[in-house]
């Protein structure tokens, strides 16, 4: 039996090695803007739901607790506009990698099924169709599927890695085209919060989908909202009978949420105060970023909402990768998400506000 590994990419990030070496070499110390971490502290009050529910002797509930459930659709209602959920289409999940990763598996796809995803796109879409053994498409053009049906389409705005932003007509096209096909629709919306020069929108937002949420599947996380990527906190939302099917099989596989993680979510998902706090911090330091990289000459694109810039000085992005290690800053190549992106690399705001100050110097120099 060939070992599950063989199927799969090298993971993207073991390729920095040498560029990693150069940079933390710096006599300054590295800037690591490579990975989208959070390094801010986590929010009083949810540290406290946490330790209060820390006396949690049974297991959590796969589905999640009723009032999880209940504060993931008045957050989403409240923040993003978004009518019409019922609490039971809300599925609590350990990260939303692990629900990207393995949802095609999840939902019975095979090598018959096709699953398409972004031309730039994060890798795990199609680590997780591979796992399922299902053949993938990227593609951002629904022209360039013609007559075909695919099992899901996987959309992302704001983008990572780009930060680009799909409008409410181009998803609604997506929608519409969807529907007339069968075809589940799963939009990764970790960054919807983060809007700057451009405000997202769900695909389950009502000016989208017509509050009809039959075919969709909304993933949020509270990683970077919340500062909870060491939490592992996510759910995903939307098609009832979809997620009812999720459940089902996720109660086979122990995939539950800790109690006292899910108890850190309500008081997350409950206080805006802490989430506006966290966006101003990246706000600021994308503004900083953002100025220093155009005064070093590169050239950003799209980037107007999330968590990240998408910069280019229009050569090869390993030749810009070991420029940048060499000023002791680190980033991620354009490679990694797809062809398109082998002439720019991805800058993340999730650095501390001195080291991306010390990135801001370096660059202007």
């Amino acid at each position: 039996m060939a070992p599950l590994s063989a199927s799969l990419p090298v993971f993207p990030w073991d390729t920095l090695a040498d560029a990693t070496a150069t940079a933390r070499a710096h006599p300054g110390g590295i800037v690591d803007l490579s990975v989208g971490t959070p390094v801010d502290p986590v929010a009083p009050v949810i540290r406290e739901a946490l330790a209060a529910a820390s006396g949690s002797p049974g297991y959590p509930t796969t589905a999640g607790t009723p009032v999880l459930r209940a504060a993931a659709v008045a957050a989403l209602g409240r923040r993003y506009g978004i009518t019409g959920l019922a609490e039971h289409a809300v599925l609590p999940v350990i990260g939303t990698k692990e629900l990207i990763a393995w949802l095609p598996t999840l939902l019975g796809l095979a090598a018959e099924d096709l699953v398409v995803v972004p031309e730039l796109a994060y890798p795990t879409y199609e680590v997780g169709a591979r796992l399922a053994g299902s053949p993938v498409l990227a593609a951002d053009s629904l022209t360039q599927l013609g007559p075909q049906s695919p099992a899901v389409v996987f959309i992302n705005s704001p983008s990572n890695p780009t930060g680009r932003v799909l409008g409410v007509e181009h998803l609604r096209k997506v929608v519409g085209w969807a529907r007339e096909r069968g075809t589940l629709v799963v939009s990764d919306e970790c960054y919807l919060g983060l809007g700057w020069e451009e405000q997202p929108i769900s695909v389950l937002h009502p000016s989208v989908c017509d509050g009809e949420h039959t075919g969709l599947l909304a993933v949020h996380s509270l990683s970077k909202s919340s500062s909870l990527a060491g939490y592992r906190a996510g759910f995903v939302t939307g098609d009832a009978a979809v997620v009812a099917e999720l459940l089902a099989v996720r109660k086979h596989a122990g995939m539950m949420v800790p109690t006292p993680v899910q108890a850190a979510m309500v008081a997350a998902l409950g206080d805006d105060a802490h989430e506006q706090e966290q966006r101003g911090r990246y706000a600021r330091r994308r503004d900083v970023l953002l100025a220093a990289l155009r005064s070093a000459d590169f050239t950003v694109d799209h980037s107007e909402a999330g968590l990240y810039l998408w910069a280019t000085r229009g050569e090869p992005c390993r030749d810009t990768l070991a420029w940048l290690a060499e000023r002791g800053i680190l980033v991620a190549p354009g490679e990694f998400y797809g062809p398109r992106g082998s002439q720019h690399v991805r800058v993340a705001l999730t650095a501390t506000d001195e080291r991306v100050a010390a990135a801001a110097e370096r660059l202007s120099q």
